[in-house]
């Protein structure tokens, strides 16, 4: 009996090697092979003669292609429709991740129930839940009009024949993990199965024409289980965020072939499934404390809208030889080097103190312009300075000290003033053609050291 050939795939990459290697050469990540069952031939690839090769596509000029504008759906949520760039894309193939018990199974039916309402038709395909257990979550987030067509089923090769046949607008795979495609020895949810399910799903979108959803599992990494490959192949993809013990949760999204990247839709987890959260810098900011030092509202841009955050920062005394810095919804080591350029700049003696800071509301900032806010949070805890509360900020902070543009200013004051903000500190250059709103002082600063003593003057 022949002895069965297997490969190593990198599980980061999806690279394919007759050996195990502790470094993948494609993307240089360590300890990530994994030995699978090859499909076919070496590397997996099924060799053909050149007399049966299939005669190759003909190049075409790039003024003889036509172009035309893909129709898109709304999903009857427009929190979604604005992560997904205005709707779904006729034949996109979209990856939904996220941790477990975080909503990806409530919105997709929810979006299966909007769907069917307003005419279309639809296939759920569950292979994690059974027809009874899809029922009574169906009971629990409202009424259905008409009814959707529901399958439970893992192998692939008979939802793709049930799909060809019924030619459905939209499909939701309830998950990728759990396909199988008989065609690759191996379990499911190993690389090979989920990147050959994959590809199958990505031809049968793009050849029929027909919208797919894929609900993907995360690894402890928080990223989508499986290999890397699997986000390239899919045109969008969105993960939700924020603990599944809370009630708020946050959809982002990080690929999008068809709109804006770093998009968020806000949603709250109630009783009949998630909600639409249509002013986030509302909610973002319930709650603010009064009267306390180390809390700054910074205007932020996540894709296209802007949002109001709060930035808290707490500096005390360390009793140990190495101080302890904690950051939560931002980048720790960017906290240190602003951090260092307060020390270095404006002679804060930050070096034997701790340093805590948090962004409220359980979301992540990754933009530049959260640097001023999070500059002037540690000053005023540092200082025991209690900020006015109709200030807000923004503005990026470079080595020297200097406070950088930032992009879209007129919709950050826009948006602060909206939410009853009387004052905003800003880079100076950013001033340049900006219109000062009605009520509200626009403050132009050119480095840290004259936006702390405008936040004395205001404060006092």
């Amino acid at each position: 009996m022949a002895k069965a050939k297997t490969l190593f795939f990198c599980q980061s990459c999806g690279f394919e090697s007759a050996k195990w290697m502790g470094q993948c050469p494609g993307c240089r990540e360590w300890n990530t092979f994994v030995e699978e069952p090859s499909a076919g031939g070496a590397y997996g690839a099924k060799k053909s003669s050149p007399g049966k090769l299939k005669d190759a596509a003909a190049p075409v000029k790039l003024s003889e292609i036509e172009t035309e504008v893909g129709e898109r759906y709304s999903t009857g949520m427009e929190e979604l429709d604005r992560v997904l760039g205005g709707g779904i894309m006729k034949g996109s193939l979209i990856l939904v991740g996220g941790d477990p018990g975080i909503g990806k199974s409530t919105i997709m039916l929810q979006v299966c129930r909007n769907l069917v309402n307003a005419g279309h038709t639809m296939l759920y395909v569950s292979g994690e839940e059974s027809l009874q257990q899809i029922r009574l979550r169906a009971d629990r987030l409202g009424e259905f009009k008409k009814d959707p067509e529901l399958l439970c089923e893992t192998d692939l090769g008979a939802v793709a024949e049930i799909v060809r046949k019924s030619r459905p607008e939209f499909v939701v795979i309830d998950s990728i993990q759990t396909m199988y495609n008989e065609e690759v020895s191996s379990a499911p949810g190993s690389v090979s199965q989920v990147r050959e399910s994959t590809g199958v799903l990505m031809q049968l979108a793009k050849s029929e024409g027909i919208s797919i959803f894929i609900v993907g599992h995360v690894t402890k990494e928080g990223v989508v289980a499986g290999p890397r490959v699997l986000e390239h192949m899919v045109d969008a993809v969105l993960y939700f965020e924020g603990e599944r013990h809370e009630s708020y949760r946050i959809l982002r999204g990080v690929k999008n072939r068809f709109g804006s990247t770093n998009e968020i839709g806000v949603f709250e987890m109630q009783e009949k499934g998630l909600v639409e959260v249509r002013n986030p810098s509302e909610f973002m900011l319930t709650g603010r404390p009064e009267g306390a030092s180390g809390s700054v509202v910074v205007s932020s841009m996540e894709g296209t809208r802007p949002l109001l955050l709060e930035i808290q920062a707490l500096v005390c005394h360390s009793f140990f030889n190495v101080p302890r810095r904690t950051a939560a919804g931002v980048d720790y080591n960017r906290v240190n080097l602003l951090m260092a350029v307060l020390e270095k700049r404006l002679s804060l003696s930050l070096s034997s103190c701790d340093a805590y800071v948090n962004i409220a509301g359980g979301i992540r900032i990754t933009e530049p312009a959260a640097d001023l806010g999070i500059v002037l949070s540690i000053v005023s805890s540092f200082e025991d300075i209690v900020l006015d509360p109709g200030l807000t900020c923004f503005g990026e902070v470079g080595l020297s000290g200097e406070v950088r543009s930032a992009s879209f200013a007129s919709k950050r004051v826009a948006e602060a003033k909206k939410l009853g903000f009387n004052a905003c500190i800003l880079p100076k250059a950013s001033l340049k053609g900006l219109k000062k709103p009605d009520g509200m002082e626009l403050i132009g600063v050119a480095n840290v050291g004259e936006a702390v003593n405008a936040v004395k003057r205001i404060s006092s």
